[in-house]
């Protein structure tokens, strides 16, 4: 007979067998649908009942590219795992490919499953921000008809300590699914498949207003000084540490340290993946060194949660926003943003910015397709190997003065096809101060690759910045249409956020 398993903590599968026992259940994820990683091993993982008296029982594991069987044993609870070779794919390779796992009489057959490239995105509401509400979603979701994409969406949930499983399911791309998926992820995994011309399958796991201390392990926090005074201590010295923790949603809950690690990333740990996007910061907007810490030691924590030391982790800077205050000159956003900038510094890291693309009064700004596209743009250069793609906009190296104007020189590479503006005007933004640290709005003009900043105001240059404030958004980028990526030339302290 055939019966519908649906188990907490397992994804649905169907089951053949005997004597009405549902004896095999599968780990989540493991679905027909699903996006394997090419090239890579796989691990297949589930539970097998035992049987009267039995300490172990043989698990077949084999699939339509492997001459024989992989067979395991389970351990004395009935879990097993088991690791099989995965092919390579060609360019154009889209054959549907089966799974299946035998124990006993009992066997499930994964059906319709795609050997690819399988990226992980995640983090808060702007990588949450789902298609239906992107720039002309009526267009761009009707026209999301990509079969070969595959999408899934983690669950939300909470847990204290690590879990071992979550609730979604494989789907491939279409209209009605794409809606609710995030946009940021389903750009980018849209442009790998069309690029690389392999089936992409990209998971989402990640919940909007979350901190990025919520998506670190434990043990990590409690290992570094800072992160340990900053972000883990005042939890567990509070009350809130003492709640016993359930799977609905707070907008407190999702700022908890280590919670969504525990059960929206740790789970997806067996999962051979390529590659991590990531969009979060909002929430940390106030902290500065420490959340540069914390993210690299979020990154550093995954890498070895997917047992991947080199792990690509490709994450957005957060886009221009007032934050509720009118004042053209305040800067506290632009000294995050440069928090952020620091994360990579950490290797196999890159930033993408959207100083550009944002809404100066929107934190969700509608615009997601350049910042999905950016993102595979990135992986395309970086994780494999597509050289001639541009995947960076202009970083500042040096200032020169020279008089009463500062010259600003840009890192050699980065200002590929030329510096431009959208509407061939001068550019905006730039800012100048002499010794007494007074900035000034200032006059700038392109010079082939470099950019020249003056004001009157300023007789003796000392500094220049650019973008560095909290809500200009920019219209200077190189040829390919990467944004200059905001800077400061000084080193000063931050003053001390203005208050109401």
């Amino acid at each position: 007979m055939v019966v519908l398993l649906l188990i907490a903590g397992w994804c649905p599968v169907m089951v053949y067998a005997n004597n009405n026992e549902q004896d095999l259940q599968l780990g989540s994820g493991l679905q027909d649908s699903m996006v394997i990683q090419q090239n890579r091993p796989l691990t297949i993982w589930g539970k097998a009942s035992l049987g009267e008296g039995s300490i172990g029982r043989l698990v077949s594991i084999k699939t339509d590219w492997m001459q024989g069987p992989v067979t395991v044993v389970t351990d004395g609870d009935g879990n097993f795992s088991g690791i099989i070779n995965v092919p390579a794919v060609q360019a154009g390779d889209y054959h549907p490919h089966s799974i299946e796992v035998t124990a006993g009489n009992s066997t499930i057959t994964l059906n319709n499953v795609l050997i690819g490239e399988l990226w992980l995105c995640s983090g808060q509401s702007n990588m949450q921000f789902s298609m239906k509400e992107v720039t002309d979603a009526n267009n761009e979701v009707a026209a999301a008809n990509y079969p070969d994409l595959r999408l899934l969406n983690v669950g939300l949930n909470f847990s204290a300590t690590p879990y071992d499983s979550f609730s979604g399911k494989w789907t491939a791309c279409r209209p009605s699914v794409v809606k609710d998926f995030s946009a940021v992820g389903y750009y980018f995994g849209r442009e790998l498949q069309q690029k690389l011309n392999v089936p992409v399958g990209i998971i989402f796991s990640g919940i909007g207003a979350s901190a990025a201390q919520a998506y670190v392990p434990q043990p990590v926090l409690a290992a570094d000084t800072m992160l340990n005074r900053v972000y883990l201590q005042p939890y567990l010295n509070s009350p809130r540490s003492k709640e016993v923790i359930n799977g609905g949603f707070s907008f407190e809950k999702v700022t908890r340290p280590f919670l969504l690690y525990n059960a929206i990333i740790y789970p997806l740990r067996r999962f051979n993946i390529r590659g991590i996007c990531w969009y979060q910061g909002e929430a940390n907007r106030k902290e500065r060194d420490s959340y540069t810490k914390l993210t690299q030691a979020l990154i550093q924590s995954w890498r070895q949660s997917f047992q991947q030391p080199d792990l690509p982790f490709y994450y957005v800077q957060v886009a221009p926003y007032f934050l509720e205050k009118e004042d053209p000159t305040l800067a506290d956003y632009a000294f995050f943003r440069e928090a952020q900038e620091k994360v990579s510094a950490l290797n196999n890291t890159a930033m993408v910015t959207t100083i550009d693309v944002g809404e100066a009064k929107n934190l969700h700004p509608h615009n997601k397709k350049p910042i999905g596209i950016r993102l595979a743009k990135t992986a395309l250069n970086r994780t494999y190997g597509q050289l001639d793609i541009v995947a960076r906009g202009p970083q500042y190296q040096y200032l020169e003065v020279s008089g009463k104007k500062a010259i600003i020189h840009f890192e050699p590479g980065t200002t590929t096809g030329g510096l431009q503006t959208d509407s061939a005007g001068a550019p905006k933004f730039f800012l100048i101060a002499g010794a007494d640290q007074q900035f000034y709005p200032a006059e700038a003009a392109i010079d082939g690759d470099k950019v020249i900043v003056w004001s009157d105001k300023v007789k003796k240059p000392v500094a220049v910045r650019y973008a560095f404030t909290n809500y200009a958004v920019t219209s200077l980028h190189n040829g390919a249409g990467w944004p200059v990526i905001p800077f400061r030339t000084d080193n000063w302290i931050e003053p001390t956020p203005k208050t109401d």
